[in-house]
């Protein structure tokens, strides 16, 4: 998430200071994804150098308020005008965590699973307790937030299928194919990645666009 952007994009509608920015950003987002003030001083302290934002007033209170440049602005409609790009490969640590557990010997990989999928279906459930608890459905600000929980319900909701997917493809392997022991081979510093690796992300891309 970018919070540089999301902070333009509030900054877009009036001039704010940090604790209102944090209180804005929450109202929108429905506290999903908590902001420190600290990190919103210091990426205001960048947004101001980037020469998209400028300190404005300070209030009696010692407020110190920003207000968005008309760069800043330009940023934002950029912003919401271009898709999110995702990254080629992944840093998903289940994925990880199931890809090592998977060719590490001795590991039971479908308690590791199993595990996982009862923490995802009770996270599951929490997200749907959550979303009907809100007391003005119609509301901007529940509006708002409902998007941000039902992105997360879907994101559960696909991590339990492709759980169940997974389960099913190691089942069909016996147990001690799938076990990777130490490599012989000792890379010397700064060796590339084995060519077949380094081949798989573009082959994935290219079957993505079939």
């Amino acid at each position: 998430m970018s919070v540089k952007q999301s902070l333009l994009a509030i900054l877009d509608q009036g001039p704010c200071y940090g604790y209102q920015l944090r209180h804005e950003f929450d109202r929108r987002t429905g506290s999903t994804w908590p902001l420190n003030v600290g990190q919103i001083y210091n990426t205001l302290e960048r947004l101001e150098r980037d020469g998209l934002v400028a300190k404005g007033e300070t209030d009696e209170q010692g407020h110190v308020f920003f207000e968005i440049t008309d760069a800043g602005r330009l940023e934002v409609r950029s912003w919401l005008s271009s898709p999110v790009e995702r990254g080629q490969g992944t840093r998903d640590e289940l994925a990880i965590k199931l890809a090592l557990a998977a060719t590490l010997p001795g590991v039971d990989v479908t308690e590791v699973i199993q595990t996982q999928r009862r923490a995802s279906l009770a996270q599951l459930q929490e997200l749907n307790r959550a979303k009907y608890a809100g007391s003005d459905p119609e509301g901007p600000q529940e509006l708002a937030w409902s998007l941000v929980v039902d992105s997360m319900i879907f994101a559960a909701e696909a991590e339990v299928r492709w759980l169940d997917h997974t389960e099913q493809r190691l089942a069909l392997r016996p147990r001690h194919t799938l076990a990777l022991e130490l490599s012989s081979q000792r890379p010397k510093r700064g060796r590339p990645v084995a060519a077949d690796a380094a081949e798989r992300t573009p082959r994935i891309e290219a079957e993505a666009t079939r």
